[in-house]
C-alpha cells in the first residue's frame, strides 16, 4: 500500500506478502520511500524473540550458533557470535564485474526488506529498521554483478548489501552521485553501520533477491515491449501493403490461446477498419494477393506465446517477491520446531522463468529482423532500396538492418538456458545450484537487445510509410507515426543514424510510444482516443 503525504515522498509500505511488479518498479527511482505495516513489525518481533530464547537457553541451532555450510557443526562461544555474522558478511563479499547500478541495486534492497518483513527470518526490529533508513536515504552498497550460483540463494550479491552497511566498502553517495566509502556516506546521512546480532549475518544473506530483482527489471521492460512490438508490426504490415484478413477474431477463436487473441485484438485496433479506415490498405485491398509473409500473417502466433509466457512469469516472480527465502526459517507458532532448516533459497524458480523469458522475448527480434529486411529490401517492398533517396549516393538503412540482425544473433546465444547448468559447490554441500543470478542478468541483455531492434523496425517503417504519402493510414498508426517523427525526422539523405536508434530505442524503452497505443488497445475503448482526449 502507497501512502501519500502532502509536501513528502510518497510511502510504499511492505508487508511481506503483497509486493506487486509495478510497486517494485517505483522505487528504482529513490522518489518513493518504503515502510513497514504493523503486522509485520509484530512478526519480525515474535520471530526475533524465538531466537532471544534458544540464545538464553544455551541452545545450540544452526545458523544462531554455528558455524555455517560445511562448518554447520562447528559451535560457536556466545562471545563470539557477533564476530561471526561479521565473519560470514566478509567472507562471502566476494563478487566480482561491474557494480549494479543504484537504481537495481534499490530494488535488491527493498526485496530483501520485504522478504524479512515476512517474520522467519529472526532479525531484530533495529537491524530492519535501519535498512529501510538506509533506502530511504539512498544509502546503496556497491554490489558486483557477478560471482552468485544462485543457491544457497545470491550469497555474494547479498553479502555485498550488508557489508555497506556495515560501514566497510563501498556505497553510493547520492549528494556526489558518485561511489563513496561506505562508513562516510552513512555518516554523511546521519546513519549508523549495523551491528549484526545473533543470526542477523545469515538473515540478510540468504536468498534469490538478486536474481528477482534484475528479473523483475527484464519482466517490466518485456510486458511494455511486446505491446509496443504489436503497434510497430502493424506500422511495417501497414507499409508493406499486408492483409489484416489473418487478424480476424474468428481465426483466432478457433485456436483459443489468451496471448494469441490478445495480440490479434490489437492488431484489428490499430489497423484497417470501418472505425480506422486506411487510404493505403484501400489502395491495394484488390491486388489479387491471398497470402502475407509469416512475419506478417503470423504475428498474433508467435507475440501471443511471448504474452502467455511472460504471464507466466509474472506468477512465479511475484510469488517470490514475497517468499521468505531463509535457513534457516523460524516459526514462532510452532512451539516444538520453532527453527528449521529448509531450502527455500535455492533459486530454480526464478532461474527457470527468466531463461523462458529470454526465449520468449527473443523471438520478438526475430521476427522484427526479417519485416525490416523486407521493407529494406526493394525487391519486396516495392519502396527504394534501403529506403532512402538517391539510392547509390546514399546507402540508407542498409547498416541499420546489419545492427538488427547483429542483436538477434547475439540473443541466439544469450538465449541458452543457464538453469541447464550445475556445479557443486561448498564441499558438495550444495551439490546442486540454479545460476539464477546468469538468467537474470542475460534476460535484460535480451531485453535490452530486443527494444533495439524493434527500434530500428520503427525508424525502417515510419520512414516506408511516408514514401507512400499523400495516401494516409489509419488514426491510431498516424498518431504512432506522428510520436516517432517527434523525435526523428525523415531520413532524407545519409546522416549520422545511431542518434536515431538510440532517440527511438528510448521511445520504446520510456513507455512513451505504449501511451498513445494503450487507448486503443484496450478492449473496453469505445471511442476514439483523439476524441475523448
Amino acid at each position: 500500500m502507497v501512502h501519500h503525504h502532502p509536501g513528502d515522498h510518497p510511502v510504499l509500505e511492505l508487508d511481506g506478502m503483497s509486493l506487486t511488479l509495478e510497486a517494485l518498479q517505483t522505487l528504482q527511482t529513490g522518489r518513493v520511500r518504503l515502510g513497514l505495516s504493523e503486522e509485520a513489525w509484530k512478526r519480525v518481533d515474535a520471530a526475533r524473540g524465538v531466537v532471544e530464547g534458544i540464545l538464553a537457553r544455551k541452545e545450540v541451532v544452526y545458523g544462531i550458533n554455528t558455524g555455517f555450510g560445511n562448518f554447520a557443526d562447528v559451535v560457536i562461544a556466545p562471545d563470539k557470535l557477533q564476530r561471526l555474522q561479521e565473519n560470514l558478511i566478509r567472507s562471502h563479499s566476494v563478487g566480482v564485474g561491474e557494480p549494479l547500478s543504484p537504481a537495481r541495486t534499490r530494488l535488491l534492497l527493498a526485496l530483501r526488506i520485504n522478504c524479512l518483513a515476512k517474520g522467519h527470518s529472526g532479525i531484530t526490529r533495529r537491524t530492519l529498521q535501519q535498512l529501510i533508513d538506509a533506502f530511504n536515504a539512498s544509502c546503496l552498497s556497491l554490489i558486483p554483478e557477478k560471482g552468485t550460483v544462485g543457491a544457497s540463494g545470491d550469497l555474494a550479491p547479498l553479502a555485498h548489501l550488508a557489508l555497506g552497511l556495515m560501514g566497510e566498502g563501498c556505497m553510493w553517495d547520492e549528494k556526489r552521485q558518485a561511489w563513496g566509502d561506505a562508513m562516510e556516506v552513512l555518516q554523511k546521512n546521519n546513519l549508523q553501520p549495523i551491528t549484526l546480532a545473533a543470526k542477523e549475518g545469515l538473515a540478510l544473506i540468504n536468498g534469490t533477491q538478486f536474481m528477482t530483482a534484475l528479473g523483475a527489471e527484464a519482466l517490466s521492460r518485456a510486458i511494455s515491449l511486446i505491446q509496443v512490438a504489436d503497434g510497430i508490426a502493424a506500422l511495417s504490415l501497414e507499409a508493406l501493403k499486408g492483409t489484416v484478413v489473418a487478424f480476424r477474431e474468428d481465426i483466432h477463436k478457433g485456436r483459443p490461446h489468451r496471448g494469441q487473441q490478445l495480440c490479434a485484438q490489437h492488431l484489428r485496433s490499430v489497423l484497417h477498419s470501418e472505425k480506422y479506415p486506411s487510404e493505403i490498405y484501400v489502395s491495394h485491398s484488390a491486388c489479387g494477393r491471398v497470402q502475407d509473409s509469416y512475419t506478417l500473417r503470423c504475428i498474433p502466433q508467435v507475440h501471443g506465446v511471448v504474452y502467455d509466457t511472460l504471464e507466466f512469469v509474472r506468477g512465479i516472480l511475484e510469488t517470490e517477491m514475497n517468499a521468505a527465502t531463509d535457513n534457516p526459517m523460524v516459526f514462532p507458532n510452532d512451539i516444538s520446531h520453532p527453527i528449521v532448516s529448509g531450502g527455500n533459497f535455492h533459486g530454480e524458480y526464478p532461474a527457470k522463468v527468466l531463461d523462458y523469458l529470454a526465449i520468449a522475448i527473443h523471438e520478438v527480434a526475430s521476427m522484427s529482423e526479417r519485416r525490416i529486411e523486407r521493407l529494406v529490401n526493394a525487391s519486396l517492398s516495392g519502396l527504394p532500396a534501403f529506403l532512402v533517396p538517391d539510392g547509390g549516393l546514399n546507402s540508407g538503412f542498409m547498416i541499420a538492418h546489419v545492427a538488427a540482425a547483429a542483436l538477434v544473433s547475439e540473443n541466439k546465444g544469450l538465449c541458452h538456458p543457464s538453469s541447464i547448468d550445475s556445479i557443486s559447490t561448498s564441499a558438495a554441500k550444495e551439490d546442486h545450484v540454479s545460476m539464477g543470478g546468469w538468467a537474470a542478468r542475460k534476460a535484460l541483455s535480451v531485453v535490452a537487445n530486443v527494444e533495439t531492434v524493434v527500434a530500428i523496425e520503427a525508424l525502417a517503417a515510419a520512414q516506408a510509410l511516408d514514401f507512400l504519402n499523400p495516401l494516409t493510414t489509419t488514426l491510431p498508426l498516424q498518431q504512432l507515426l506522428a510520436t516517432i517523427r517527434s523525435s526523428v525526422p525523415f531520413y532524407d539523405k545519409d546522416r549520422y543514424l545511431k542518434p536515431d536508434i538510440d532517440a527511438m530505442t528510448l521511445l520504446v524503452q520510456s513507455g512513451t510510444l505504449l501511451q498513445v497505443l494503450a487507448p486503443y488497445f484496450s478492449p473496453h475503448t469505445t471511442n476514439s482516443p483523439s476524441s475523448s482526449s
